[in-house]
């Protein structure tokens, strides 16, 4: 496949991409909003000639928000410029930046060519940032055609995606040949991407830049208070956080079994995507009782599930927790990031998917940060082995922390790379 016929099946994919919007309108509304800003239509007023930073959701957003800030500092004549994809990403966008002046926003179009070189006449940056593997032909080629340099910061590249990459050489190739800098995050993702046809010379491991993640110093003295205001400060908290459909059933069914043991223990459970906070809330009330974060209110000593259903919260969420499981592990979704408790200082602990992080998971693994489990059954035991025996918590904190600090620097090392294209 080449780029034109992508183009061709992506024109006659548009009803398809319609009907996707309006199914995801049904569950989450803000998914029918905005949809002009998706054909480069209705675009905010925006000043022209700065650095444009694509972050296709969350999970990237809360990543760039370190560089998005460096590149501010070092650029202060220069608007910054980020796209997403999601609702929940611009919501989170928004709430980062939002005394930001600089900062300007809109969703991404979608790879059409007539939709992107109208984003791009419309912002006319100096430079385009793509967060981690989010690579689209056509806005890469009219950024080409216009002289602008694309970078893919924080690349990461598993042997999975790189095998589709693959099975599509005439459209990734001539892609990748168009990008002026890969900065990834391993040696081996540096290998899977020259052989896919970047250029050597503009491929670069620059480590992940999630390692640099900075800890506000209030965090955890507000984090502290609040379990104080609930008089909680000496019940056992674990936190399931980021999770998807199929896990939270797992999640409970520990709790449950947890509760046996240690009839005070209090659960975090944090839904990876707002659409499910509703049902994930009936679902927890049915087997305990649940407060619900957005409530404001206070955690009694009867209640056993806090549902966390905030947008922006999930690091102060985290730090209430004296035990982290990260979610998106129990079912194939590839894992979400394992950095964030790990910054904490908190033990952590996953199911077996973590396709999508493969190496800090055998960084954190190794170092004994990290221990993964299977079903109900085995997240329950490692729960109550955590709270039972805080030493063994402490030490796995503490590795975490070690890893931590041990690979930061990829930040810079990135915002050099950047340097030089601007």
């Amino acid at each position: 496949m080449n780029r034109t016929l992508y183009t061709l099946l992506f024109h006659l994919g548009l009803p398809l991409v319609a009907l996707r919007l309006f199914l995801r309108s049904r569950k989450a509304p803000a998914y029918g909003q905005r949809i002009g800003e998706r054909f480069a239509l209705n675009l905010p007023a925006m000043a022209k000639g700065g650095i444009w930073v694509h972050a296709v959701s969350v999970g990237e957003s809360i990543a760039a928000a370190p560089m998005i800030r460096a590149l501010l500092q070092a650029y202060p004549q220069l608007p910054v410029t980020i796209t997403c994809m999601t609702p929940t990403g611009s919501e989170r966008v928004r709430a980062m930046f939002a005394d930001e002046p600089r900062i300007q926003h809109c969703y991404l179009p979608y790879d059409l060519p007539w939709a992107a070189g109208r984003f791009l006449d419309h912002v006319q940056p100096t430079l385009a940032v793509i967060m981690e593997t989010e690579l689209w032909p056509n806005h890469i080629h009219q950024c080409a055609k216009r002289g602008i340099p694309v970078a893919l910061a924080n690349a990461r590249l598993s042997e999975r995606s790189a095998r589709g990459y693959a099975r599509f050489a005439g459209l990734t190739r001539p892609m990748l040949a168009e990008m002026s800098l890969i900065a990834v995050q391993t040696e081996t993702e540096a290998q899977r991407f020259r052989q896919l046809g970047a250029r050597s010379e503009w491929v670069q491991v620059t480590g992940s830049i999630k390692f640099d993640l900075s800890i506000d110093e209030q965090l955890l003295p507000r984090a502290r208070a609040l379990r104080e205001q609930w008089q909680a400060g000496q019940r056992p908290v674990w936190i399931a956080a980021s999770t998807h459909e199929g896990e939270d059933e797992i999640i409970l069914a520990a709790h449950r079994q947890l509760r046996e043991h240690h009839a005070d223990a209090l659960l975090i459970l944090v839904p990876r995507h707002p659409e499910r906070f509703n049902s994930v809330f009936e679902l927890c009330r049915g087997q305990f009782p649940t407060v619900r974060r957005s409530s404001g209110e206070p955690v009694a000593a009867d209640a056993a599930v806090l549902l966390g259903d905030t947008m922006g919260e999930l690091l102060f969420l985290y730090a209430l927790a004296d035990i982290a499981f990260v979610g998106g592990s129990l079912v194939p979704n590839g894992g979400h990031n394992l950095l964030e408790p790990a910054a904490l200082s908190l033990p952590v602990l996953s199911g077996p998917h973590l396709f999508n992080f493969l190496e800090i998971a055998a960084m954190l693994r190794e170092a004994g940060a990290l221990q993964e489990v299977d079903d109900a059954q085995g997240l329950a035991a490692e729960v109550r082995r955590l709270v039972e025996l805080p030493r063994d918590a402490q030490r796995m904190g503490a590795a975490g922390l070690a890893v931590m600090k041990a690979n930061q620097g990829a930040l810079q090392r990135l915002l050099d790379a950047l340097g030089r294209l601007i």
